[in-house]
């Protein structure tokens, strides 16, 4: 028996867009989502019971920094990763590939794993498909990620296709690692760069393989805009239908909507909380950098089109002030307006695809939120 199922209710006959639901072992999630980044099995300044009331559905978690803090067998030995953070409601893990080949300067990628250096420490670590398994079956989440290599942007042809076709083998690695797949769903990655032919080859490789769910990987990593969405236009139609879509690593408002579009599920991003913490707000009409002096006598909310808590509650120069004076309060409050301002969007686009008007919406939202080829780099 599958650990997870898709379920497709509606697709947007204006946008081809998906309203669907995955169903895990720690309750249903309405697609499409996007799901906030508890990096250290926490989302940063925020309680569990914070992000249910604003309705987050799923959580993620990473597995490479959990596996150095506080290691996989701590976690596992507390009841796995939903007791061990009190959270009750889904959670998926990344594999920990990404920060493998992101944060550590000196690696020897080799066919039977990855060699490099902890960034924290700098001690020698190996992370194998196996080892990324093992690890993730002991922290228990409802879904899991297959490991895989992580190219840089831009990167040759040659090189891709070499890389796509080692994240194949590793994909197979990792399917027969998987001790528990009755309990936990493991999603494959498909990699190609902006290749179509080798994003075909890694989407059929991967599917012969009969995933129950398929990520979007090696997008958001400094490719173009544009670059990005015709990459989601020849690689979403590859995938099954009856299966989740993931883009990983995608957290702006256009890219979720683009996305979206584009027939993708799942989202997750560290962005909202990220620039929360230097002090910038997501509104519906653009960010607002709320440490700006011209902030310090406006008494609005950051959003005056958001009923979130710290919209109901706070204006903009006393957030401002916190945020200034390195006060975590103030942290707290934008992060907790952005991951809202996110997850309502979502609730936004699943509502535009059920009434077949997606691309309508798109057009809307973009207007107000200024948004323009002039000033994509800001969003």
């Amino acid at each position: 028996m599958a650990a997870i199922s898709y379920e497709l209710i509606k697709t947007c006959q204006q946008s081809g867009a998906r309203l669907g639901k995955i169903h895990t072992p720690h309750g249903s999630i309405d697609t499409p989502i996007f799901m906030p980044v508890g990096t250290l099995a926490t989302v940063k300044t925020l309680s569990p019971n914070e992000l249910k009331d604003m309705n987050a559905q799923i959580i993620l978690s990473n597995t490479y920094h959990l596996w150095l803090r506080p290691g996989e067998d701590i976690i596992s030995e507390a009841g796995g990763l939903h007791t061990f953070m009190n959270w009750d409601r889904p959670i998926l893990t990344d594999s920990g590939g990404y920060q493998v080949f992101s944060l550590s300067k000196l690696r020897d990628i080799k066919e039977e794993g990855v060699h490099f250096r902890n960034h924290i420490s700098g001690e020698k670590l190996f992370l194998s498909p196996e080892k990324a398994m093992q690890i993730q079956n002991a922290l228990g989440p409802d879904i899991m990620m297959a490991f895989d290599e992580c190219p840089p942007y831009p990167a040759g042809r040659d090189y891709m296709k070499a890389s796509v076709e080692r994240t194949s083998r590793w994909a197979e690695r990792c399917l027969e690692a998987h001790q528990r797949p009755n309990e936990q769903a493991l999603f494959g990655i498909v990699q190609g760069g902006e290749y179509e032919d080798l994003r075909k080859q890694s989407a059929n490789d991967l599917i012969s393989l009969d995933f129950p769910g398929y990520a979007v990987g090696g997008l958001s990593v400094g490719e173009p805009k544009d670059v990005m969405n015709r990459v989601l236009e020849f690689t979403t139609p590859l995938l099954p239908k009856d299966k989740p879509r993931y883009l990983m690593g995608v957290g702006s408002a256009d890219s979720l909507i683009d996305g979206a579009i584009r027939g993708i599920d799942m989202f997750d991003c560290v962005l909202p909380t990220r620039i929360a913490r230097n002090g910038t707000c997501m509104t519906t009409n653009g960010r607002l950098v709320v440490r700006n002096a011209k902030y310090a006598r406006d008494f609005k909310p950051i959003d005056e089109h958001c009923d979130c808590y710290a919209c109901r509650n706070y204006s903009r120069a006393y957030i401002r002030h916190l945020v200034k004076c390195n006060e975590t309060f103030g942290f707290r409050l934008t992060s907790y307006h952005n991951l809202h301002f996110l997850l309502t969007l979502m609730q936004r686009v699943r509502k535009a695809i059920l009434e077949d008007r997606l691309l309508d919406f798109r057009e809307e939202f973009f207007e107000q939120y200024g948004f323009n080829k002039e000033n994509a780099k800001n969003f």
